[in-house]
């Protein structure tokens, strides 16, 4: 086939450590060979990050508000180890983090489903995609120790002065510890849009639990904002589509998702999807096996997988020894960017090259050729083990013989 022509670039938002390896791999051998890759580029390791006092992660956010569609490759949020490592100026703030509050997104999270990789939940037979609201809570909490008696009250001060109290706890001699949190209306209100407009976008009935029976005011809160949402926007489109929003508690979302065949949007606050994405993916075989998507209630797309940087596998990349890394996520970072690309700019052409390179990738595994972690859990009998590079290149022969 001839290289497909892009009409309109992506932002790519390069990253850290093994995956940055990956990353170039992905693009040289299953990219640019088939498409005349348009993307405007940012560089995202952390060392270009303490370089440009992290101006470039805002401005590769500022780039995919404006161009709709961004990929990005995973990258460090620094420790102090990382600090003395890489001798930072400060300990910059998360890139994901960042980008999230620039977009006001959600984080949708969805396992890859192969064969041979089989998820320990037997009845899940369908991926189940977690919407994660990425703002506030415990993530944006105030705590105090408290080390002898006395009393915790909560009190908002109006913005004419007018102040109103509560009664939190009286303590002991003893003392405790008190936290506060908080959440934005408007940020719920962007988030139960991004999770209707995603439903709409993939066609799967959405799930939302929460704990308003005892949190009558913070949960009710969500539960109210998307009921109201739901039915004054998109109730009538909901129907049309064939598709269900469905509220209860969230105990009983996950008794339910238990014992499901899988295949809804499970919308969760914040605590909720960071806990259960790691259940799901874990249940599902590998976070190396697990896509994950920022999604704008503008409706601008940023791609990426959902592990790290794999930091073992590159300290032994950078003593010449051999890696086994798993790029599936990765691979799929990229096809989910240029089908989103595709269907925006209306090049079918690009859409159907993702769909072909994701074929190419799971049908690569379910031959039973694949990196050393899904040979470790996989249940097809004597896989083969490739390293990093020939596991991509064993791809590539697959997509080559997809595109004659």
């Amino acid at each position: 086939m001839s290289r497909i022509e892009m009409k309109t670039p992506l932002v790519e938002m390069d990253g850290d450590e093994m995956t940055r390896i990956l990353w170039q791999m992905i693009k040289d051998e299953l990219l640019t060979p088939f498409i005349d890759l348009k993307t405007e580029y940012y560089d995202l390791s952390l060392t270009h990050r303490n370089e440009t006092d992290d101006q470039v992660t805002k401005d590769s956010a500022n780039a995919t508000l404006k161009h709709g569609v961004a990929v990005k490759c995973a990258t460090i949020t620094p420790n102090a180890a990382r600090m003395t490592e890489y001798d930072l100026k400060e300990m910059w703030k998360s890139p994901n983090g960042t980008i999230r509050a620039m977009l006001n997104g959600t984080v949708f999270r969805a396992p890859i489903i192969v064969k041979g990789i089989e998820p320990y939940v037997k009845n899940w037979k369908k991926p189940i995609t977690i919407a994660r609201h990425a703002y506030g809570d415990i993530y944006l909490n105030t705590e105090m120790q408290v080390k002898g008696k006395g009393k915790a009250e909560l009190v908002f001060t109006a913005e004419d002065g007018t102040k109103t109290s509560l009664p939190i706890h009286d303590f002991d001699d003893k003392g405790g510890i008190i936290q506060g949190i908080h959440n934005c209306t408007e940020s719920i209100e962007a988030f139960a849009r991004c999770c209707f407009n995603y439903a709409l976008d993939v066609k799967k009935d959405l799930w939302f639990g929460a704990k308003d029976t005892i949190s009558k005011k913070y949960d009710h809160h969500f539960k109210d904002v998307f009921n109201e949402i739901f039915e004054k926007e998109y109730k009538a489109k909901f129907e049309e589509a064939g598709i269900e929003y469905f509220y209860t508690l969230i105990d009983d979302i996950v008794a339910r998702i238990m014992r499901s065949e899988g295949g809804m949007i499970w919308a969760c606050k914040n605590y909720d999807g960071d806990v259960m994405s790691d259940m799901v993916s874990s249940a599902f075989g590998s976070l190396a096996m697990m896509t994950s998507v920022l999604v704008s209630p503008s409706g601008v797309y940023e791609y990426e997988a959902a592990h790290g940087t794999v930091q073992r596998h590159y300290y032994k990349y950078q003593k010449g020894e051999e890696t086994s890394t798993n790029s599936v996520a990765t691979i799929f970072a990229w096809t989910g960017a240029l089908r989103k690309r595709g269907e925006l700019d209306g090049l079918k052409e690009l859409c159907d090259f993702a769909d072909m390179l994701e074929k190419a990738t799971i049908s690569t595994i379910e031959s039973g050729r694949m990196t050393k972690d899904l040979a470790l859990i996989t249940s097809i009998k004597e896989p083969k083990v490739l390293n990093s590079l020939d596991f991509i290149k064993e791809i590539r022969k697959n997509l080559e013989e997809m595109t004659v």
